[in-house]
């Protein structure tokens, strides 16, 4: 059976792309993060879920707890308020945490070459509303050769975006042919029991969803 460590936060797109790897024929080595994340538990939760769901290898966590040190994100800094959505807005939105997919990357090829996998899986996109400079494609390209530079000559990992391309409402698309469970998945970057609503993570989720017409299994606050 062939192995992929999926970065599986438990948000729609990650979730998504799980149920992709495993469609792919994967067995699946899900590696999750808490990073001092506002909604820290609830993710931890339903990243558990699906990789339940799904049969997975393996659920393996592991805690970041630096990007909380280092601040200067309103995902780990609770002095700073995460932003409404605004779609007008022409600066990095706050909710950007610095350098963070390099981080996880580097911790997935680990996993990989200790476990014997021949793929990591990892759901960016550049045509997210976000412009994370770690989601774009020149990125993706370069860390592919740094893990062939910094692995075993005998290794081979290969990085897979099949969403990077994709739009919010495309990868939703993609998970209702695949049978995603999404009323096990959480996107709200502020609450863990009602999501918020407002903000830049819940307003594409619920934009998704209106444009396929299809109802969002999650409860809103409004």
């Amino acid at each position: 059976m062939m192995k992929a460590v999926c970065l599986l936060s438990g948000g729609m797109d990650s979730s998504t792309l799980a149920y992709l790897a495993k469609r792919r024929g994967y067995d699946i080595l899900a590696l999750h993060f808490n990073y001092g994340q506002r909604t820290e538990r609830k993710e931890r939760a339903s990243a558990k879920k699906i990789a339940g769901l799904l049969d997975a290898e393996d659920f393996i966590e592991v805690d970041l707890g630096y990007f909380a040190k280092f601040g200067a994100s309103s995902l780990t800094d609770k002095d700073i308020p995460v932003e409404e959505f605004d779609p007008g807005r022409a600066h990095m939105p706050n909710t950007y945490v610095p350098f963070r997919n390099a981080n996880l990357l580097s911790i997935a090829t680990s996993l990989a070459e200790v476990k014997g996998a021949e793929a990591i899986f990892i759901g960016v996109q550049s045509l997210d509303y976000s412009g994370y400079p770690d989601c774009r494609p020149a990125f993706i390209a370069a860390f592919q050769r740094v893990i062939e530079l910094g692995t075993k000559d005998e290794t081979e990992i290969s990085l897979f975006t099949p969403f990077i391309h994709m739009t919010k409402t495309d990868i939703l698309r993609e998970g209702i042919r695949l049978g995603v469970p999404y009323e096990h998945t959480w996107s709200c970057y502020r609450n863990e029991e009602k999501a918020c609503g407002t903000c830049g993570s819940c307003h594409f989720r619920r934009e998704a969803f209106d444009t396929a017409g299809i109802r969002d299994p999650i409860e809103y606050e409004g």
